[in-house]
Formats: C-alpha cells, structure tokens, sequence
C-alpha cells in the first residue's frame, strides 16, 4: 500500500521534468549554483549513487516543537536538480507542530504514514482550509502560502510530503520573526505584540536586535 502511495504522488510533483532536453543534470557541487540550479555533472562522472538518497531512513533531531524535519533537497540530493522534486519526512512526537511556513516555489503535497494529524493552509483571502488527516490521507498546500500540521493524536505520528522544486524553499514564521535580527519594534509596530512578548520570545528562538527604533507616531501618519 505505501509504496502504491508515494509512486502516485510522487509523480504528481514532476511537472518540470518534462521540460528537460536532456536526460538529466546530475548537480555539479563543484561549480557555481545559479537561479535555476547547479551546473550539470559531466556525464561520464555520474553514478547510480548520484539518484538514490539515504537521508530520510531514520528521523532527524527533535526540535523546540518537539518534531524533526529531514529534507532531500538538491544541495543534499545531487539527482534532483533540474527535476522539480523534492521529498521530505515529518516526524511528531506527541503534541508536535510543523508551525506555520511557507515555500515561496512550490506546492506541497503530504501523505500521513501513522498518527494523526491537523493539517492546513491559510489563503490569500485570509481563508483557513484545515482538515484532520488519518494514515494514508493527502493532502496539498498551494505554493506560497502559509500552512502548518499538528499531530492531534495519542502516539507518534509520521508523514512524508513531496513538493514541486528541487529547492523550494522554506520560512517559519516563528524564525522569521524571533530567530532573526529584526528589532523588536520594528516587531511590535507591524504586529501588535507588546515588547515583552516578543523579547521572550528572542530568547526562546535565539534572535538578536538591530536596535532600530521604530517612530510609531510617523508610522500611524504613512499613507497607504
């Protein structure tokens, strides 16, 4: 049943490929990486190692939000590039969160191996699609929008999600706002937490400050 499951959707994300005008472009890690990808391998040096992956066999280490996430983008992948696929494991200890991330260039496509997970995506129309997910259930997030999976369930849970670039990219909005530089009242003007949510906050995530100081009295005057 489960490898039925991953041929299905696995294949769903191969759009790209059938732009290709040649068989493939294993990555050359050895040359510059560019907008569209690394630079072909010479034929002669590919090997039947350069398109077989090992890095999801186990789970990875266990994050804040008590899941791990392992990825087989192209920089780890080499047979990927230029293929716009990638393949990912989830992993959810009890409570787990994959919090709220978008990929600016792809849409994602999740399977649920065990457990049971709340899943969803928040639309442009600031619409929340959210739906519980069983073994076997899929389910897509469209490019570029915010979505998150939470296991709701008793036990571990196990997904695995396939997306539609070789490199899709990734941002939490946790890191993005806490883990980063931003100051914290560039913070509280755009989101309306208080300066001693967001300095918790910092120091949860680890973030530093660019202690620039915001001028709210000229932000509540900017014409939009």
């Amino acid at each position: 049943m489960i490898p039925t499951i991953f041929f299905i959707f696995t294949l769903l994300s191969l759009s790209h490929a059938s732009s290709l005008v040649v068989d493939f472009c294993v990555a050359d890690y050895t040359a510059p990486s560019g907008p569209t990808g690394y630079s072909c391998k010479s034929p002669k040096d590919v090997t039947v190692d350069d398109f077989v992956y090992h890095g999801l066999n186990t789970s990875g280490k266990t994050n804040i939000f008590n899941t791990s996430v392992a990825f087989g983008f192209d920089t780890q992948f080499p047979g990927l590039n230029g293929l716009g696929i990638t393949i990912g494991r989830l992993d959810f200890g009890v409570g787990g969160v994959i919090p709220l991330h978008t990929h600016p260039r792809a849409s994602q496509l999740i399977v649920v191996i065990e457990g049971t997970i709340l899943a969803g995506f928040v639309s442009t129309d600031n619409v929340a699609y959210i739906k519980t997910l069983h073994k076997y259930d899929l389910m897509v997030f469209p490019q570029g929008l915010l979505h998150f999976q939470i296991n709701v369930g008793d036990s571990n849970a196990l997904a695995f999600v396939s997306l539609g670039s070789a490199n899709p990219g990734i941002q939490t909005l946790d890191f993005a706002l806490f883990q980063s530089n931003i100051s914290t009242s560039i913070i509280t003007a755009t989101t309306l937490l208080d300066a001693d949510t967001v300095e918790k906050l910092k120091d949860v995530f680890g973030g530093s400050d660019l202690k620039f100081v915001v001028d709210h009295e000229s932000v509540r005057n900017m014409q939009y």
